[in-house]
């Protein structure tokens, strides 16, 4: 039988399942996917075959707290007890201080369609609050390049590669967050790689070119780049008089950011930025913007000073041009997300907070009564991990988790549902790289009684007596509304016979006719909602300044063999990890007088961390690495690298600036 992958990644692959011993199944790659073709990754191989289907380590039954808030002591109870105590507790909450007091949190721990989308509607229809999920990972850059592009989710295909001559990747960890895509894609691509990453990743060591920028200064990197373009005269005035809105408005400020003016703020060789020019310069070339670029203190104004390259140099709308962010082709050519995840049904709009500062906002007794958390571990992966630990503690805080697993938030749950894995039920996924819609096929039972996330939350909106037809609907249903709009002319049995299909058997050009959604038609580099969003007209060569002496930037990048902290409870893949590190550049740990395996300890405000030093020259000095992705309550300090995670937004309020975190380091005594 064939299934797809549904977790947070670019590749989307595409998976073959066998039967097993005793109600197990063998997950293996599907080797007719154009991405995977016939592999996994090591991170979800191991644990698609290991914890996922552990009995032991799944929540099988409902469950009610019966200790202390944080320590995880539970008793299994009935889901009609579950579901009634959680309506009842909820309908209190909204009947004494209203809707807007029911606060629910959730983000992409799966993120196929209907279990990503679906219940959405239940919080719709009751007038819940939504912690904006995109606030904790890549807002920022999907409101700038709006202002600019008029939209951040239609990207190449990359399909169109065969065109290229030039594949720009710029803030993006392929080797880690895209594997496929890193090895089938850019490791097949015949023209020249340019990859922008503060660390040498494995993707950058091997690229035809690595630029090397100090944190937070990609905007001048950006701008120098430019004006060795303008300086080529590889700018294509056609096209720029034709569809590009507000060029002499970053003119000038382009003229003065010589390369070696970029040498000077990123610590980029400028004949490194020259060459880099050249290979853009030669087109068609592609853009991919990682969305690690953005989450830092000027993430916004990043992405738009990216955006200029493409911009004036008319690369976009043409074969083997493009730019990329997320590339959500599903959406752009026909899924309705908006009714799939019932927008209609919300009372006077859908009120929203962000992560940045969550644990502030919950600990005020007297704006939240209720809290869901669903497809998410806050605890895991929020800022002010220590502070938000306490907030949860509130007693008079009615708290529900839905996971497949007893995660850090399960621990300060009053009441625990458990959900069904992607293996146990029927969904569609797609991918935000590739324009391909998969068949997520249920290929084994659930373990225990544990529901998909739609029908819990079909069933809680029936226990609440909230009898909206949409609250209702049936998952063949769905899914073929879904697969009709998609026009693919396909029943959900054709397409879990194929596995996955193309939307469109071309590839796909979102902008061939350079029309974007912007208020004038045009790329706007000067937006006049930017302004209106508290933003600069049009982007500037900005750079952030160094750190003061003993203090370190540090970068917390994706892992190896984590999924944000997807896969942390599989021993198989915590024995390969091993323990928590930071990397640490060299000539630092020299004048620190740490070594290769000491323990060290790294603080701020926040707080405080102590890992194993591992000593490499991957990143700048006064720069370190700690790969997320852990579970605290799994490590000896009971802490993540988020503990570290101050409370900062980027220059658009509310949206992550993790990559800004500041901390101290020295050695650990004892």
């Amino acid at each position: 039988m064939r299934t797809n992958c549904p977790r947070d990644c670019y590749d989307n692959c595409g998976i073959v399942v066998r039967s097993g011993k005793g109600g197990r199944v063998i997950v293996q790659g599907d080797p007719d996917h154009p991405v995977s073709r016939g592999t996994l990754c090591a991170k979800c191989a191991t644990a698609y075959n290991g914890v996922w289907q552990d009995p032991e380590a799944r929540l099988a039954t409902p469950l009610r707290r019966v200790g202390p808030k944080g320590e995880g002591a539970f008793a299994p109870i009935s889901w009609e007890d579950a579901l009634a105590e959680t309506a009842e507790r909820t309908q209190q909450v909204v009947d004494e201080r209203g809707p807007a007091a029911v606060l629910h949190t959730h983000y992409s721990g799966t993120m196929s369609m209907l279990a990503f989308m679906f219940p959405l509607r239940f919080f719709h229809r009751l007038g819940a609050t939504e912690v904006e999920p995109d606030s904790i990972c890549n807002l920022a850059g999907h409101i700038a390049w709006t202002y600019m592009f008029g939209t951040s989710v239609a990207g190449f295909d990359p399909r169109t590669a065969a065109d290229s001559s030039c594949i720009l990747v710029w803030g993006a960890n392929p080797s880690h967050s895209a594997p496929h895509m890193d090895k089938n894609w850019l490791g097949d691509f015949d023209g020249s790689v340019i990859v922008v990453d503060p660390i040498r990743t494995a993707t950058a060591a091997r690229a035809d070119l690595h630029l090397q920028p100090y944190p937070g200064t990609d905007a001048a990197l950006a701008f120098s780049i430019a004006h060795e373009l303008g300086a080529m005269a590889a700018f294509d005035t056609e096209f720029i008089a034709d569809h590009v809105q507000g060029v002499a408005e970053v003119l000038p400020a382009i003229e003065t950011c010589t390369p070696e003016w970029g040498e000077e703020q990123t610590g980029v060789p400028a004949g490194d930025i020259r060459q880099a020019a050249r290979l853009y310069a030669a087109g068609p070339a592609l853009l991919w913007a990682g969305q690690g670029l953005q989450r830092q203190p000027t993430g916004a104004n990043v992405m738009r000073a990216v955006g200029l390259l493409p911009a004036l140099t008319g690369n976009i709308g043409k074969p083997g041009a493009g730019i990329s962010y997320l590339n959500v082709a599903a959406a752009m050519l026909g899924a309705d997300f908006d009714e799939l995840s019932g927008t209609s049904l919300a009372q006077n709009g859908a009120p929203k907070v962000n992560h940045i500062g969550l644990a502030a906002k919950l600990e005020n007794p007297e704006r939240f009564g209720a809290l869901f958390s669903w497809n998410t571990n806050p605890v895991a992966s929020a800022a002010e991990q220590d502070r938000l630990r306490s907030a949860l503690c509130r007693e008079d805080l009615f708290t529900v988790v839905a996971d497949c697993f007893a995660t850090d938030t399960v621990d300060y749950a009053d009441i625990v549902l458990p959900a069904a894995s992607f293996l146990e039920f029927d969904d569609l996924t797609f991918s935000y790289m590739s324009p391909i819609v998969g068949a997520q096929q249920k290929v084994r039972e659930p373990i225990g009684e544990a529901l998909s996330n739609q029908e819990i939350f079909r069933r809680l909106a029936g226990a609440m007596g909230l009898d909206e037809p949409e609250l209702h609907e049936t998952d063949d249903v769905l899914i073929q509304r879904l697969l009709d709009q998609l026009d693919l002319g396909l029943s959900f049995a054709e397409l879990a016979e194929r596995g996955h299909v193309y939307l469109g058997r071309e590839p796909v050009d979102f902008f061939a006719d350079r029309r974007f959604r912007t208020p004038s038609g045009r790329i706007e580099i000067a937006s006049d909602a930017a302004t209106a969003a508290g933003l600069g007209r049009a982007p500037v060569p900005t750079a952030d300044a160094r750190e003061a002496d003993g203090i370190f930037r540090l970068l917390s990048p994706a892992s190896q063999w984590r999924l944000n902290d997807s896969h942390a409870n599989d021993r198989t893949i915590g024995r390969r990890a091993g323990p928590a590190t930071v990397t640490i550049h060299p000539a630092d740990a020299a004048d620190l007088g740490i070594a290769h395996g000491d323990p060290v300890r790294m603080q701020n405000s926040a707080g405080q961390l102590e890992v194993e030093a591992n000593v490499a020259d991957i990143a700048p000095r006064g720069v370190l690495v700690s790969y997320k992705g852990r579970w605290p309550k799994l490590e000896p300090s009971g802490a993540n690298v988020n503990v570290l995670h101050e409370a900062i937004s980027s220059d658009i309020e509310g949206c992550s600036a993790v990559h800004a975190t500041r901390v101290t380091l020295e050695l650990a005594q004892g």
